[in-house]
């Protein structure tokens, strides 16, 4: 099987306070807390930022990151056939999610997934 089918969604589930569930065409679950993905923006300012923390654990977060309210996704929509764009609260918006980048760092999720209805 091509290694680019398995990178596919067949099913993408958005709760806005919570997070966003991914079942791939491969059978497995992905779980991606809304705060993960906001962190994880595959944005230039959100990779930048990233690195500034990975040099100096003292940096000081932008304001909408740094616990002012509760951060949620305010909408989605899908890039071609090869990713997401999520709109967070903070007004964060500039990051696509590739489905290969959401592969990438898909958490555990064993410790991540929702509980099942």
């Amino acid at each position: 099987m091509n290694g680019l089918m398995s990178d596919k969604p067949a099913h993408l589930e958005l709760v806005k306070d919570s997070g966003l569930t991914i079942r791939w065409s491969d059978g497995t679950t992905s779980f991606y807390p809304i705060g993960y993905l906001r962190r994880m923006s595959p944005s230039a300012e959100q990779r930048a930022l990233r690195e500034e923390m990975d040099r100096n654990p003292l940096t000081v977060l932008p304001s909408g990151m740094a616990g002012g309210g509760p951060l949620t996704a305010v909408d989605a929509e899908m890039v071609g056939h090869y990713a997401l764009k999520i709109r967070f609260s903070d007004g964060h918006e500039t990051g696509i999610f590739s489905w290969q980048y959401l592969r990438e760092i898909a958490p555990d999720r064993d410790a991540n997934a929702p509980p099942s209805p």
